[in-house]
């Protein structure tokens, strides 16, 4: 499979390669499209409606769900030409209530701008880019659950820029970090980093982490990116802790782990065809003391990879339209517990693949219809394959 994975991100690469040099091609996600407005105040928003059902093995009934997944309202505020406001107010399953993002942003230069506040992470295509109308699939790939816990957002600041004329986008910023310890421990081996998530709410700050991200649309049909976070997580046992209490300072250096993650990812869009692709690595450091500590079972390594494939059918009609109807394959493989440490034994349940394949019918530019199934199994010996349906509505304005 990874020679696969490989052939298809070079031909995307040939491809593109003979196309012209785009100017300013890039994506947009939308606390973008409100800094880049030319209003004073702008409003924005996005909304999913979901229904999943999976589907029973042993040919007994089994409900199903209906879930306003979330619904999404977006306010810019320009202070002046160079200084803008944005806040994303997010209300999950229409009984949790986030701040997704809320940060200010300043013009220095053309191609410089400072940020500060709530900032997503810049890591992958899903955690920026995760309106519903921009991916296929009524649910996110879960690669962007575990190993990137979409959303992630911390606290921070740092630059920002873009270059149209070489189509180059870079982002960095010093940020606080996931959590591993408040009042229990936040990481496992199951669901990854999913759980370490603070979102912005009374954070503890223990270490400062760093992010960077490297973007190249200069290609008109292909969007190349490159991200790196590195740092560690956030503990509450340090309150409080005094610098000659070794036992003490010893026991709350074991509840944090180091971090190191990169990520890959590419876009390619020609006519009627798409495809994207996403690799994910991440380096857990000082995990089997985690583990010593707490008795979970946090891997030392996590990978995961995506690749996705599908075309606009209505790209037959003799007519032309601004409607789409895209059809779709999304092949997945992620594993937790990639690499372990100490005396910790790999659980090849941790090692999953998912399949998934179904349509993407756009009404206009900012409403998706989605349906479509899919496959999870894991390596785990004697473990049975679990199958799902799922249909959704997207809005994004």
């Amino acid at each position: 499979m990874k020679k696969i994975v490989s052939i298809i991100i070079l031909s995307f690469m040939v491809s593109g390669a003979w196309t012209q040099i785009g100017m300013g091609d890039t994506m947009v996600n939308s606390a973008d499209r409100l800094i880049l407005s030319d209003s004073r105040i702008t409003l924005g928003g996005y909304g999913e409606i979901d229904f999943n059902n999976t589907l029973p093995s042993n040919g007994n009934k089994r409900n199903g769900s209906f879930d306003v997944h979330r619904m999404v309202f977006l306010t810019g505020y320009k202070f002046t030409d160079k200084l803008s406001f944005v806040t994303e107010l997010e209300i999950e399953h229409i009984k949790e209530v986030f701040i997704e993002q809320a940060f200010i942003d300043y013009r220095l230069h053309e191609f410089v701008h400072f940020r500060a506040g709530l900032m997503l992470i810049p890591m992958g295509i899903i955690n920026e880019y995760h309106e519903p109308v921009t991916f296929n699939g009524v649910e996110r790939p879960n690669i962007d659950k575990y190993l990137i816990p979409t959303t992630w957002r911390e606290i921070g600041a740092g630059f920002s820029g873009t270059i149209p004329d070489i189509g180059f986008r870079y982002q960095a910023y010093f940020v606080n970090g996931l959590s591993s310890f408040d009042n229990e421990a936040s990481l496992s081996g199951s669901s990854g980093f999913r759980s370490g998530r603070q979102k912005g709410a009374q954070t503890t700050f223990s270490h400062s982490n760093a992010t960077l991200r490297l973007e190249y649309f200069g290609l008109s049909k292909l969007k190349i990116g490159l991200s790196g976070y590195i740092g560690k997580t956030q503990s509450t046992l340090y309150d409080e802790i005094g610098v000659t209490e070794n036992g003490t300072l010893a026991r709350a250096d074991s509840s944090v782990v180091g971090m190191g993650m990169m990520v890959a990812d590419i876009r390619f869009k020609n006519k009627g065809f798409e495809a994207r692709g996403q690799y994910v690595y991440a380096n857990i450091a000082n995990s089997s003391q985690y583990n010593a500590m707490f008795g979970t079972n946090v891997g030392s390594a996590m990978q995961g990879y995506y690749v996705e494939a599908g075309y606009d059918l209505l790209r037959f009609m003799k007519k032309s339209t601004d409607k789409k109807l895209v059809t779709f394959c999304r092949y997945e493989n992620y594993n937790t517990h990639h690499k372990v440490s100490g005396e910790l034994t790999q659980n090849k349940s941790y090692n999953r693949t998912e399949i998934t394949t179904g349509l993407t019918f756009h009404l206009d530019q900012g409403v998706a219809l989605k349906a479509d199934f899919q496959q999870f199994r894991n390596e785990l010996r004697g473990s049975s394959i679990r199958n799902q349906i799922n249909f959704g509505v997207g809005v994004w304005f």
